[in-house]
């Protein structure tokens, strides 16, 4: 038997889906951008594709604690215009109105 009749081209005629992420409302603006593996960018969101890949404008990248690799610091080196890979992106968010707050679970693991 011939293997070739068990393969089987998929065809994209069906509809295309919509991303879950809006992020065309975030063009031209001012963006935060954590990556897998810790790193945390801020920059001007120029573009992206369906695979959330992006384009930063401008781009600063947060630099970490020497004494505590976990933490970022608000020491940033200027990277400039960059692409990030969509797969590395775990979170975009607006740059405007964000604000850090305490961890609400590190409280009750006191008590």
């Amino acid at each position: 038997m011939n293997n070739n009749n068990n393969t089987q081209k998929r065809s994209n005629t069906g509809p295309k889906k919509e991303s879950i992420l809006e992020l065309a409302k975030w063009v031209d603006s001012s963006v935060r951008v954590k990556c897998l593996g810790g790193r945390e960018l801020k920059g001007t969101l120029r573009g992206y594709d369906e695979l959330v890949n992006l384009v930063l404008d401008d781009c600063e990248e947060f630099l970490r604690d020497p004494q505590d690799f976990n933490k970022t610091t608000n020491v940033t080196r200027k990277l400039g215009l960059i692409v990030v890979r969509g797969t590395q992106v775990s979170l975009v968010s607006p740059q405007e109105g964000m604000e850090e707050i305490s961890n609400p679970f590190l409280a009750n693991a006191d008590e």
